[in-house]
């Protein structure tokens, strides 16, 4: 038969509901262990309730389905038989108005098949004792939810210590009754602290422990995590972020409901405490910062981020303004760490890759840079984003194949592009909308959406360059011309 299941409900220990004095209930037959506990209960007449029962019930009855006969065949150990094999936790069988004493061929039965009978005298009705198992299940709940929000609250305070690490472990271990054990990524201990189950047990917990390591299966489907009972010792594993290769382990005598609950708030401040800024990369990052921040060249620095070609992608959201969670979600989307947020637009520095757009997203992306060239790759990058934009396209590329002025000896193009556009070059807003209009192939509204300013303004603009160039911009030679020298400039 499989497993009964339970209601989601804290369980009542059925002494709590024999300690009631205004019940005067009393156990009459069956195990009188501590720890049998009960989920609800129900009151039925049938005599098979075996459908009826889901499992952990406190089963009440009168005694109305029994037959007159019954004490001299096989009724009564067929009926507390079938309360066994539905999963019922305990019978209680009430006196009057069909029976005055609880018949003993059923307590015979139940001594038999070790189920707990609990005489309800006539002045206790059924619905108070089930009123009585709600209430007690209401306090149990309410203070499963306080040592709950205690533990959350001790473990947060665990993890601002100067040893945070070992700190949430030792307060976990003192929460749960048992042992926490951090297993590092090649499934060795990190830090443990609590009572140590035994060499069986621990030899189990770290196979447990591998079972949800990440990088356990190429595919990444190890569950996150998994829970075992070794000689009376419950066990439970939860993998640590994503792909770190951290396990929290626990071993404790007991498993209460609200403990699932503790451990995943553990979980959580362990994965922060052992994240990628814990980790070789983020020491790196942090290394990379200091170093750029102290007067390093970036071609100097890069190496400490593990890549000598690099992208720089603009973003902007659809929908709304960016938030530091959305600038997140965008950079670990594109797989890097490396993200500025600004007032509109969101700056990624990742390594060279193939770039996909992001849904709810307008992407900008520079053509692959050196360190040395990262100005220069922001501003590709930006110029793309405005093109996006304008276009209305997901993700622009910054063009990286040569054209014909690559022909042309770097200095002269230069010197060429520097004497044409010295009219403009004390205005960067006319250079750079007129940047954007030729690129936009002279259309206002485009280049207004892109520069973000109204159309007007860009036509004033445009007139001002004209103006100021001597040129006529509606001739196609003078704005490749103008074309070739802002791509030089």
């Amino acid at each position: 038969m499989p497993e009964p299941s339970v209601p989601p409900t804290p369980p009542v220990p059925l002494a709590s509901l024999l300690a009631r004095e205004d019940l005067a209930l009393r156990q009459i037959a069956g195990p009188t262990d501590p720890d049998i506990v009960i989920h609800w209960a129900h009151t039925s007449e049938m005599a098979d309730p075996y459908p009826y029962l889901l499992g952990g019930e406190l089963l009440l009855t009168a005694g109305v389905h029994i037959p007159d006969a019954a004490g001299s065949g096989t009724y009564f150990d067929d009926y507390v038989s079938r309360i066994v094999e539905a999963g019922g936790a305990a019978l209680g069988f009430g006196l009057a108005p069909v029976h005055d004493t609880v018949p003993r061929a059923l307590v015979a039965a139940c001594e038999t098949y070790e189920l707990p009978l609990v005489e309800v005298p006539p002045q206790t009705t059924f619905s108070g004792v089930a009123r009585a198992v709600w209430q007690l299940m209401a306090q149990a709940r309410l203070a499963e939810l306080r040592r709950v929000t205690e533990a959350q609250q001790s473990l947060a305070t665990a993890a601002s210590r100067p040893d945070p690490v070992p700190s949430v472990l030792r307060q976990l271990a003192q929460r749960v009754g048992g042992r926490a054990v951090l297993f590092g990524p090649d499934g060795g201990e990190v830090a443990a602290a609590g009572r140590g189950p035994g060499g069986e047990v621990e030899g189990a917990l770290a196979e447990l422990a591998e079972i949800v390591r990440p990088t356990r299966t190429a595919s990444g489907t190890s569950p996150t995590s998994a829970t075992d009972t070794v000689a009376d010792t419950h066990l439970a594993a939860y993998a640590l972020g994503a792909g770190q290769g951290f396990v929290l382990g626990i071993a404790a005598p007991r498993r209460d409901p609200g403990d699932h609950t503790i451990a995943s708030v553990a979980a959580v401040l362990l994965t922060l405490l052992t994240g990628e800024h814990h980790s070789g990369t983020g020491a790196a990052r942090s290394s990379a910062l200091v170093r750029l921040l102290l007067g390093a060249p970036p071609e100097e620095v890069a190496p400490l981020l593990g890549a000598d070609r690099w992208l720089v992608v603009h973003a902007r959201p659809d929908a709304q303004r960016p938030d530091a969670m959305a600038a997140s979600a965008l950079g670990a989307a594109l797989g890097s760490p490396l993200v500025d947020l600004a007032a509109d637009v969101v700056r990624v520095l990742l390594p060279l890759r193939e770039i996909e757009p992001q849904p709810g997203w307008t992407l900008g992306v520079s053509a692959p840079a050196a360190p040395q060239e990262w100005p220069s790759a922001d501003t590709q990058a930006a110029r793309a984003l405005a093109r996006a934009r304008a276009t209305r396209a997901p993700l622009v590329r910054h063009g990286a194949h040569p054209g014909l002025a690559e022909l042309l000896p770097r200095e002269e193009a230069e010197a060429h592009a520097r004497a044409l556009l010295a009219p403009v070059a004390a205005a960067p807003a006319l250079t750079e909308t007129l940047r954007t209009w030729l690129s936009l192939h002279g259309s206002w509204d485009r280049t207004a959406v892109a520069l973000s300013v109204h159309r007007n303004t860009v036509r004033q603009r445009i007139a001002r360059c004209a103006a100021l160039l001597g040129a006529d911009l509606d001739d196609p030679d003078v704005r490749m011309e103008l074309w070739f020298a802002l791509r030089k400039g």
